[in-house]
């Protein structure tokens, strides 16, 4: 029985090893995702006393990341033989994702399964986020409304004729619009989500708070 016991702590060993990562730069396409910062802030920034909350930050929709994706499922935590960024290189991220804790995170989690360098992936982060035009309707609200989840992805088409529905996404979280997250190719082209990715939030009364 003993044996027995140390064959499978063995095996389960094993297979945690295993999961720790997948294969680095194997995956189907990248999901994109915007964070509206007022929300975050809301929910999780304002708590930890974000300097992307402060009242001059002027944050509206973030980067909260670029994801390699399968068609089901994603990768994280990939082995990697690329070097982690300098302080430097995540600082300067912070002009877009809010903050340079943000930008290791995501090299961190999901960087490292590109199969690019971290500069690589900071480069491409950024050609993404500028390839997506953020309707300006949504910097210019004054104060809090109720909106249909809808209303948002709607927006996001009409300023980016190259999105089809099923290329973009509208999350929520505790009543209120949390993200836009869209998915592209590995050269950046939209693309149709995966059906994991596709969960539009169905609200119609979400709240959406103006940029502070």
């Amino acid at each position: 029985m003993r044996v027995l016991v140390l064959a499978l702590a063995g095996l389960i060993t094993a297979s945690m090893a295993w999961a720790k990562g997948e294969r680095s730069g194997v995956f189907d396409y990248y999901v994109m995702s915007l964070s509206w910062s007022p929300t975050w802030c809301a929910i999780e920034g304002d708590a930890r006393q974000s300097p992307q909350c402060d009242a001059n930050a002027d944050f509206g929709w973030v980067l909260h990341g670029l994801w390699p994706q399968y068609h089901r499922g994603w990768p994280s935590y990939c082995p990697t033989v690329e070097r982690n960024p300098s302080r430097a290189m995540t600082n300067d991220m912070a002009d877009i994702m809010g903050t340079s804790g943000l930008a290791w995170h995501q090299w961190n989690k999901h960087g490292v399964c590109t199969g690019l360098s971290a500069p690589g992936y900071y480069d491409l982060s950024r050609q993404a986020y500028d390839a997506i035009v953020r309707p300006p309707v949504f910097r210019q609200l004054d104060k809090a409304v109720r909106l249909p989840a809808k209303l948002v992805e709607e927006a996001f088409i009409k300023a980016n004729p190259q999105l089809a529905p099923d290329m973009i996404t509208i999350t929520c979280k505790d009543g209120r619009i949390q993200e836009a997250r869209i998915c592209l190719s590995k050269s950046l082209e939209p693309v149709p989500c995966g059906r994991d990715v596709i969960r539009d939030c169905t609200a119609t009364d979400a709240l959406f708070e103006p940029i502070r």
